[in-house]
């Protein structure tokens, strides 16, 4: 599968690239910076990766990278770049949109403040005390709804190198909502005091990049089970929920 990855050099772009690379795809790296790229990849692995250096900010750059792709990650930016993070995620939405010769199959970085809490009306990143700068997920969020392309939005919680765990664990998955148990009854909270279980359990909610990374790699069929959809992950909880 020829995949293009969109900030291959951050901290989930570049493993990605690497693990993209072992499973045999056929991976580009669209990038401002190719040094960067190069000293992280390595010079075997460098080998077998396509490089291009252009801004993501220009839509014929980015148009023409996505020509023959089956499918594109988008990696890049983060919610503090507020109005220029916004403005990268349209251009590259846009450009999938404009380039005929493109799947259409793209996954894209959100948050866990993008999922549902059960039991409420809420997601994470409306409720107070949360970083206003959040919010610009929520956007990028209404971006791709409007888009016919075949999305997911990937929502992990604080993303770590690597995760020791004590006994062996499988990765839950859940599509829209937080993969954690949520009790019923808080439904009967104030708002703050949902923020403040919510941050009470955040370490719940830490996921290896690799496992992200790998989780994209493993859903790029078309019209797949996480379609148009909010994925999270988080490994398997033995939380006792409230009562």
């Amino acid at each position: 599968m020829k995949i293009i990855v969109f900030g291959a050099t951050g901290n989930t772009g570049r493993r990605v690239l690497e693990q993209g690379v072992q499973m045999g795809h056929e991976m580009t790296a669209f990038v401002r910076n190719s040094e960067k790229l190069y000293a992280q990849l390595g010079e075997h692995s460098a080998k077998q990766v396509k490089v291009i250096v252009a801004d993501m900010l220009d839509p014929v750059s980015v148009g023409e990278a996505l020509a023959h792709q089956d499918a594109a990650i988008v990696a890049a930016g983060h919610a503090g770049q507020g109005e220029e993070f916004i403005q990268i995620v349209d251009n590259l939405i846009s450009q999938c949109e404009a380039q005929t010769r493109f799947s259409g199959r793209v996954w894209i970085m959100g948050g866990a403040g993008l999922l549902d809490i059960p039991h409420t009306k809420f997601i994470g990143n409306d409720l107070p005390g949360f970083p206003p700068e959040f919010r610009n997920h929520n956007r990028n969020l209404e971006r791709v709804q409007q888009t016919r392309l075949d999305w997911s939005f990937m929502c992990p919680g604080t993303m770590v190198d690597s995760i020791e765990h004590p006994d062996p664990v499988h990765l839950q998955v859940t599509t829209d909502i937080l993969p954690v148990p949520v009790p019923e009854t808080i439904k009967e909270l104030t708002d703050a005091e949902i923020a403040g279980h919510l941050f009470s359990r955040f370490q719940e909610l830490n996921v290896a990049y690799d496992d992200v990374a790998a989780w994209m790699l493993n859903h790029l069929e078309l019209g797949g089970a996480f379609s148009r959809k909010r994925v999270g992950l988080a490994y398997q909880s033995n939380s006792a929920v409230l009562s």
